[in-house]
C-alpha cells in the first residue's frame, strides 16, 4: 500500500494510493468523511481511528495514470526533519574520532519539494552536492523508546536527497574561536585531534543554510509501508545524473543502524506522526565519480538527479542554476 501526496493539473493536493501497473487511486475523494490532503493528515487521523489505515488499504475504484500526477512531498508539514551526519562507514574513515552516537541535524519543512520538482542552486554558493538517502516517516508518537521498539514507530520508508552546500556551510555558517583556559572544558575537544597543549580552538558549524535552503529537500515520490520493507538496513542505493551512475552503496554500510538512530533521537526529541528521519548518504563512488556524491558539484553542473532505492522506487529532480539572493 504505497502512498503519495500529489495533484492533477489544476487541482489541489490529495492523498493517492499506488494500485500497481503505474495506476493510482485518489484516496482523498474515496474517503469524503475524512479530510486528507497529504500523508501527514492521514497519520494524524489514524491516531484516533486506527482502523482508518485498513480502510485505505481496502479501497477500490477508478484510477488514473501515475504519469499524470504532480507530486508534492508525502508529508508537507512535518513538525521536524532529522538528518544523521556521517552515518556511513566509508565517510567515517576520515573522522578524527568516532562519535559513538549518531550526530543529528535539522532541516526545515520549507526546504521540501516533491518528485519532479527542481533543485535550485546558485553557483556563487560554492560546492553543493546531492546526498542519496533513505528516510523514515514516523507513524506514532515516540519518546525515549528502545532500539527494540524503534521500528514499530515507523509508518513507512521513502527516498530523500539531502542536498548540502558546503560553500554556504563554511562560507556563511561557520566560525572558529579560541577559548580562554578557564572556559576550555575537556569535553569540548574529545571529537578532534589537538595540535598541542595550548590548542584551545573550537570550531562551530551551523547547518541552517547548508541543509535547509529552499528546494534542498527533494523527497518521495511514494512512501512504502514498513511491513513491506523487511530490513531497512540492507537496501541497495544507486544515484545517477542524466542516467550516469555517480554513487552505488547499501544501507548495510551505515555506521549506526536505523533503529539505533530512531531510539537515540527519541531520547532528546519527541517524534510525532509525520516526522521524518533521513539516515545518511551513500559513500561509494563509481566511474568518473571516484568520491561518489562528493564528486558531483551541483553549483557547476545541471541535469536530472535520480535516486533508486531497492523496494522504495525512484526519486528524480532536475537541477537548475539561479542568481544568488
Amino acid at each position: 500500500m504505497k502512498l503519495a501526496t500529489a495533484h492533477l493539473e489544476g487541482q489541489p493536493n490529495r492523498l493517492w494510493r499506488d494500485m500497481g501497473e503505474d495506476r493510482a487511486l485518489d484516496v482523498t475523494s474515496a474517503l469524503p468523511d475524512v479530510p486528507l490532503r497529504d500523508l501527514g493528515e492521514l497519520l494524524e487521523a489514524a491516531q484516533d481511528d486506527p482502523a482508518l489505515l485498513d480502510r485505505v488499504a481496502a479501497l477500490t475504484g477508478e484510477t488514473v495514470a501515475q504519469a499524470a500526477l504532480i507530486y508534492a512531498p508525502p508529508v508537507r508539514r512535518p513538525s521536524k526533519i532529522l538528518g544523521v551526519a556521517f552515518n556511513n562507514r566509508e565517510l567515517m574513515k576520515t573522522a578524527h574520532h568516532d562519535p559513538g552516537v549518531p550526530n543529528f541535524f535539522l532541516k526545515p519543512p520549507s526546504c521540501l519539494i516533491g518528485h519532479g520538482g527542481t533543485i535550485e542552486v546558485a553557483p556563487d554558493w560554492g560546492p553543493t552536492i546531492p546526498e542519496p538517502e533513505i528516510c523514515a516517516i514516523i507513524g506514532k508518537r515516540a519518546s525515549r523508546i528502545s532500539e527494540a521498539e524503534a521500528l514499530d514507530h515507523v509508518f513507512g520508508w521513502t527516498i530523500l536527497n539531502d542536498v548540502t552546500s558546503h560553500g554556504l556551510k563554511f562560507g556563511k555558517d561557520s566560525i572558529a574561536v579560541t577559548y580562554a583556559p578557564d572556559l576550555a572544558h575537556p569535553e569540548f575537544y574529545k571529537w578532534r585531534n589537538l595540535q598541542g597543549p595550548e590548542d584551545r580552538d573550537v570550531f562551530y558549524v551551523y547547518h541552517t543554510r547548508s541543509k535547509g535552503t529552499d528546494t534542498f529537500g527533494p523527497v518521495g515520490p511514494w512512501v512504502t509501508p514498513a511491513a513491506e520493507v523487511p530490513d531497512p538496513n540492507a537496501l541497495a542505493v544507486v544515484a545517477d545524473i542524466d542516467g550516469e551512475v555517480f554513487a552505488r552503496d547499501n544501507t548495510g554500510n551505515y555506521r549506526f543502524r536505523v533503529e539505533t538512530c530512531i531510539a537515540e533521537a527519541s531520547r532528546y526529541f519527541t517524534l510525532e506522526p509525520g516526522d521524518m528521519i533521513s539516515f545518511g548518504t551513500t559513500g561509494k563512488g563509481e566511474g568518473r565519480f571516484p568520491r561518489g556524491h562528493k564528486s558531483l558539484l551541483l553549483n557547476k553542473v545541471t541535469g536530472r538527479i535520480g535516486i533508486t532505492v531497492e523496494g522504495l522506487g525512484r526519486l528524480e529532480n532536475d537541477v537548475s542554476h539561479i542568481a544568488a539572493p
